[in-house]
């Protein structure tokens, strides 16, 4: 007997999905969408868990815990993919919504009625914009009114624009209006709109150049410059206690003042190393989000970018490492 996801979760995260791959434009249930998340998220925590446990002999509690969030990881790049869709999804058609209209607006005014000029102005280039107007069309054809028609296609996408376009236009269906002259002036504003938002985005460019800096090329740096001057130490304390241990013994005692009695460092090389991967991965990470939230009013965007703020973080810490560990090579010689 199969196994129907779907009851698992509650109805609230059931419809809160449906909402979600609605707007991301999948077509895919409900039930498959909560197979992928439940199965993928108990691979990876059985995967994460016995890796680390068996290949490298962490402890079963950490290796557990990895696990467990390497599978909340993966619960969160399907949302943060969905996500994604939609913002993709509301960016196309706010970019096209202005045209649109001002070819919904031409044919209402060559005598076209509201229903057909609306068909009508669907181009081929407005793509699954297109089609979600033939969609409504057919609801039209079907008996829909139309306000109810225009609120549903307004529905399928998480846009304002389109929203208060809708809004407008049932306004002026309600209470009477020239439609032409309302969708030819909805067309000039969101234009002026969509360019008054790239001149913010370009007087705030200064800033996102800061972060992006400090974030891919400044923490690297200093991470990698930190991470090989600790192995440095690290080697030249060693050299020390293996030739002559009783000697710092006996400057320690001798010392007087406790903050200049020598000893080893406390952070293992390997531990900094692992902390320096972590930090690098989060700090690159979070300003791609930034970047994206002030160049674009909104965080999705800036999940295309986080791989490559990333692996440019990374590289940085890299070579840094390699510049400074050639740079002081010779002291690491006993």
């Amino acid at each position: 007997m199969a196994v129907i996801f779907e009851r698992l979760v509650s109805r609230n995260l059931v419809r809160f999905i449906s909402s979600e791959l609605d707007l991301a434009g999948i077509r895919m249930s409900v039930d498959t969408f909560i197979r992928i998340a439940i199965l993928g998220s108990f691979a990876m925590l059985i995967i994460v868990s016995f890796g680390l446990a068996i290949l490298y002999n962490m402890q079963v509690g950490f290796a557990a815990l990895a696990g467990i969030f390497s599978a909340v990881l993966y619960g969160a790049a399907l949302y943060a993919w969905l996500e994604y869709l939609i913002d993709k999804r509301r960016t196309f058609v706010d970019s096209i919504l202005p045209d649109y209209l001002q070819l919904t607006s031409a044919n209402i005014r060559s005598g076209v009625a509201l229903d057909k000029a609306l068909i009508g102005a669907a181009r081929m280039e407005f793509k699954y914009f297109r089609d979600d107007i033939l969609l409504m069309g057919k609801q039209l054809y079907a008996g829909e009114t139309m306000q109810n028609a225009l609120t549903n296609l307004a529905g399928r996408y998480r846009s304002m624009q389109l929203k208060r376009t809708v809004r407008m236009m049932t306004e002026a269906l309600r209470y009477g209006g020239g439609m032409s002259d309302i969708l030819a002036q909805l067309a000039k504003d969101l234009r002026n709109q969509n360019i008054m938002h790239k001149e913010v985005a370009g007087q705030l460019f200064m800033y996102t150049i800061f972060i992006v800096f400090a974030s891919v090329v400044g923490a690297p740096v200093l991470y990698g410059l930190t991470n090989r001057m600790i192995s440095i130490t690290d080697t030249i304390w060693g050299n020390i206690l293996q030739g002559s241990p009783g000697a710092l013994n006996t400057f320690s005692q001798a010392s007087t003042i406790s903050f200049l009695k020598p000893h080893p460092p406390t952070i293992l090389p390997s531990q900094y190393y692992l902390f320096s991967i972590v930090a690098i991965i989060v700090i690159s990470g979070m300003s791609a989000v930034i970047v994206s939230s002030i160049t674009f009013g909104g965080w999705v965007k800036g999940l295309r970018n986080i791989p490559i703020y990333i692996i440019i973080g990374l590289t940085v810490f890299y070579v840094m490492s390699a510049v400074i560990g050639s740079l002081f090579s010779t002291i690491t010689v006993t």
